[in-house]
């Protein structure tokens, strides 16, 4: 029973520290569930703000450089406009427009066939050079296409207004460029009412430089901006290989997850917003937004259709959360252990006086009445529960020393009794033996008396009065003999039992 009660309290001490630490623990998760949560939607937040900050000015930026490109062009479409009689003077617009604006690489001005009487295909084409460097090269042809059947030519007459076309790979080698086309209307020239097209100027703007100012525009250490046109194709991404004939959807096709099939059709959509999407086994996010360009007064032309995003890897948005949940879940099981350990400590410290108890109590158990309990040195509750219990263990060892005294009492009672019991049961033999020793004294006078007094009632009228003298005399002597047996046994009788005993 001791060992029991021992165990019991070494496992009320384990249950109570492990009670403990699980309700700290709890509470602890409790919080930490709580700040994480808000601290991951937070980072959220904070990245769609940043990216729609990023992707705001990046389209800003982008579209001033076609702005500045679309004015500068219209600036000397007009003056050109105005001279088309003069074929020498192109070569010179197309010069000083370069010249002009920094954002232009190259510009040409192309007429109808037969436009100039003994010229069937009139061109005038000036370019900056691929070196860098600030000198310009007039052509008066681009490519092996006739430039006829060039899109930059084609599709403004076909459309009638000014447009810019989605990126093209130079057919001399020089990079790819967009180009910001105008149709040229002859002055005089009306077909059905209406002002017929003669030429086309076309401005070049090289996709390098746009690349790098989306590249440049990132607000994470990895991410990146693409730019795509109408239908998905990249105009701008980091990889130059996707830039050539090649889509984003393109990817899914190659086993790409289908989630990023999903972003690319909501950024072609022209939609805002994000999504996430996995590429080779990573995960992205991808923020996107429509490319809102800016149009030039006098120059109606439709919207671009183009998207811009910015994509970031899910680690660039959460790894510095990642990394700090990881730390925290390391910190939290080291603090976890360090305070179950100095819980135990603490409650086994705490808790020395109860086990100190249960040694006195154990020892009560055994039998030692007379342990010494110390003076309780705490007031709190297990403080009172010493001084009750060295109270309880000095009131428990007076009793016994009283339990003692009065057992030594009885014993020596028992002595005396079994002593007197023994005296009583030899007076009982002794009165039983004196007893039957005075009866059978008494016998023979008895007998007599019966034989005298018999004779004497048989033979009264016949006996002599010698022989009746005889026998009254025999009679009166066994009479006496037998009063006297009689008297031995009334005082016999009347002896108390013990009281020989205690006179001996």
């Amino acid at each position: 029973m001791p060992k029991l009660f021992k165990k019991h309290i070494l496992n009320t001490s384990l249950r109570l520290n492990i009670m403990v630490v699980c309700e700290t623990v709890l509470l602890l998760l409790a919080a930490l569930v709580v700040m994480f949560y808000f601290a991951r939607h937070a980072l959220h937040k904070e990245a769609i703000q940043d990216a729609e900050q990023t992707l705001e000015g990046t389209v800003q930026h982008i579209d001033n450089i076609l702005t500045s490109v679309e004015q500068s062009a219209d600036n000397i479409y007009h003056e050109l406009e105005a001279n088309l009689d003069q074929p020498d003077r192109m070569s010179d617009y197309c010069t000083r427009l370069v010249e002009c604006n920094t954002h232009i690489e190259g510009c040409a001005v192309a007429f109808i066939p037969d436009y100039y009487p003994g010229q069937e295909l009139f061109m005038a084409y000036v370019r900056r050079t691929s070196d860098g460097s600030s000198e310009l090269i007039a052509k008066e042809s681009f490519g092996s296409t006739p430039y006829t059947e060039q899109v930059w030519f084609t599709e403004p007459i076909a459309k009638s207004c000014a447009c810019w076309i989605d990126p093209l790979p130079d057919e001399e080698g020089e990079g790819v460029t967009i180009s910001f086309c105008m149709p040229i209307f002859g002055e005089g020239k009306e077909v059905r009412g209406e002002q017929q097209i003669v030429g086309v100027m076309t401005v070049d703007v090289s996709v390098e430089q746009l690349s790098d100012i989306v590249l440049a525009a990132k607000s994470s250490p990895h991410s990146y901006c693409v730019l795509l046109d109408r239908d998905g194709g990249y105009i701008v991404h980091p990889d130059d290989e996707k830039l050539q004939n090649q889509t984003v959807f393109n990817q899914t096709e190659h086993g790409a997850n289908p989630s990023l099939h999903e972003a690319a059709a909501a950024m072609v959509a022209g939609e805002t917003g994000y999504k996430p999407f996995t590429l080779n086994g990573e995960d992205w996010y991808v923020f996107y937004k429509p490319f809102a360009h800016t149009i030039v007064i006098g120059h109606p032309m439709e919207q671009l259709g183009w998207s811009v995003g910015e994509i970031h890897p899910k680690n660039d948005i959460y790894g510095s959360y990642n990394i700090l949940l990881l730390w925290v879940i390391v910190i939290t099981v080291v603090g976890v252990l360090l305070f179950f350990v100095l819980c135990r400590i603490v409650i086994r410290r705490q808790l020395t006086p109860l086990r100190q108890l249960t040694h006195s109590a154990q020892r009560i158990a055994e039998g030692h009445y007379d342990e010494i309990i110390p003076d309780p040195q705490r007031e709190d509750e297990i403080g009172q529960l010493e001084g009750n219990f060295q109270q309880m263990q000095q009131s428990l060892a007076a009793h016994m020393s009283e339990l003692k005294l009065l057992k030594a009492t009885l014993q020596d009672r028992d002595k005396v009794l079994q002593k007197a019991s023994g005296y009583s049961i030899e007076n009982d033999r002794v009165k039983s033996a004196f007893l039957h020793y005075i009866t059978n004294q008494m016998t023979a006078p008895t007998e007599a008396l019966d034989k005298s007094v018999t004779t004497l009632c048989n033979n009264y009228q016949t006996i002599s009065e010698e022989d009746a003298q005889r026998e009254v005399k025999n009679i009166k002597q066994q009479s006496e003999t037998v009063m006297k047996l009689l008297d031995h046994m009334i005082e016999a009788a009347q002896i108390e039992p013990g009281k020989e005993g205690s006179n001996e």
